[in-house]
C-alpha cells in the first residue's frame, strides 16, 4: 500500500518582488505569514504500519525555519526573486535529498498558493 503524508509548517517573513512590473504592489517592501505544506509519498511498512516518522519531517524543516522566519526573503541565497513559484522550488531542493517528496505547497496568503511537484 501507497500513501501520501502531508505536514504544515509556518513562518513569518518580509520580501518584495522585484521583477514585476513598474508600480506593481508586490515590488514594495511587505510581509506573509507563509503555511507551507511538505508532502511525502512512498509504501507503508506493514509490520510497523508507518511508511515514515514525522520526525524526519520536522527534523529536515528546522534548519529551513531557521532561514526563514523573521527574515527578509530576498537576502537568502536563490531567493533574490521570492515568489511562491521560487519559493516552493527552493524549498523543494533543500529538503528532496532527505524526504521522499511528493509535492510542496506555499500559501502566501489565505486565499493564493503554488503546488510544486518536482522537475
Amino acid at each position: 500500500m501507497n500513501v501520501r503524508l502531508v505536514h504544515e509548517f509556518r513562518f513569518e517573513a518580509a520580501h518584495r518582488l522585484p521583477r514585476v512590473p513598474v508600480g506593481h504592489k508586490c515590488a514594495r517592501l511587505h510581509g506573509h505569514s507563509f503555511r507551507v505544506e511538505v508532502a511525502v509519498a512512498g509504501p507503508v511498512d506493514e509490520p510497523t504500519g508507518w511508511f515514515i516518522d514525522f520526525d524526519r519531517l520536522y527534523d529536515a524543516w528546522r534548519p529551513l525555519h531557521a532561514v526563514l522566519d523573521h527574515h527578509y526573503l530576498n537576502e537568502v541565497p536563490g531567493l533574490e526573486n521570492p515568489t511562491s513559484e521560487v519559493l516552493s522550488r527552493w524549498l523543494w531542493d533543500k529538503l528532496a535529498s532527505e524526504l521522499p517528496l511528493a509535492r510542496i505547497t506555499v500559501f502566501e496568503t489565505c486565499e493564493a498558493r503554488c503546488e510544486y511537484e518536482g522537475t
